[in-house]
């Protein structure tokens, strides 16, 4: 189940119940509307091919799915994501999932994603399953396209900062946290896009990482409601936190 780059076979059986439901067409769907507001933005942004990026988005949690809450995710289902480090002279802080840029040498975006996320976390890449890769999305801050890589956490290992140049934090967010309606909104950006946001542990998860979760989240029915009306200016929330554009 794939759409570009190195292929993934079809999603197994003992994949998570829960987490098959983000691995359905309409997830595809909705990234790729995410996609082709971002092209728009590309084609007006740069000129000739951007640079090619991968990320790892990596679900971990049980097996079996709470069939009492929305979608079934089990109350220890989280999210892997780093933090950039503060001593960065932009983006200080910035959220992300584990990933980067194209090496030479890399099989696809798989690769890309793992080695990656291996080398900023130390995540042992051999108990990651590949689920999806998901349409590329354009970052304009970086001029990248980025591939997202839906992952699950099937053998979990240690992971931790590897380089404190770059990184701050690697944390395991659980997605109860992420899903809870008092922690969720909108932020307004100077341009006057939105972007959907989530306010965890002292980290603003908003752009392009807020997009593709509140996506997922959305396509696969894990969301309770919560107020799409909350609408917070984004410079003044990331500064409440540490973090700048």
């Amino acid at each position: 189940m794939t759409t570009s780059g190195d292929s993934v076979a079809p999603v197994p059986d003992e994949t998570p119940s829960w987490l098959r439901r983000a691995t359905e067409s309409s997830t595809v769907d909705t990234v790729d509307s995410l996609a082709l507001a971002r092209a728009a933005r590309r084609a007006l942004t740069i000129k000739g091919e951007p640079r090619q990026a991968a990320v790892l988005v990596l679900f971990g949690g049980s097996i079996e799915a709470d069939h009492d809450a929305p979608g079934g995710v089990p109350a220890d289902a989280d999210i892997l994501l780093t933090q950039r480090a503060s001593t960065m002279r932009s983006h200080r802080g910035q959220v992300a999932f584990p990933g980067g840029e194209v090496e030479v040498g890399d099989t696809g975006p798989i690769d890309t994603a793992l080695r990656e996320a291996n080398e900023e976390t130390g995540l042992d890449r051999a108990g990651v399953e590949p689920l999806l890769v998901l349409p590329k999305l354009f970052v304009p801050p970086s001029r990248f396209d980025v591939t997202p890589v839906l992952a699950y956490w099937r053998t979990p290992s240690e992971v931790r900062v590897v380089d404190r140049g770059e990184t701050d934090r690697v944390v395991r967010v659980p997605l109860a946290d992420l899903l809870d309606p008092a922690n969720r909104f909108l932020v307004r950006g100077p341009l006057g896009y939105k972007s959907p946001a989530f306010l965890v542990d002292g980290l603003l998860v908003w752009g392009l990482t807020g997009g593709i979760l509140a996506g997922i989240f959305a396509s696969a029915g894990w969301e309770p409601d919560w107020d799409r009306e909350d609408v917070r200016d984004l410079e003044a929330t990331l500064a409440a936190v540490g973090m700048t554009l």
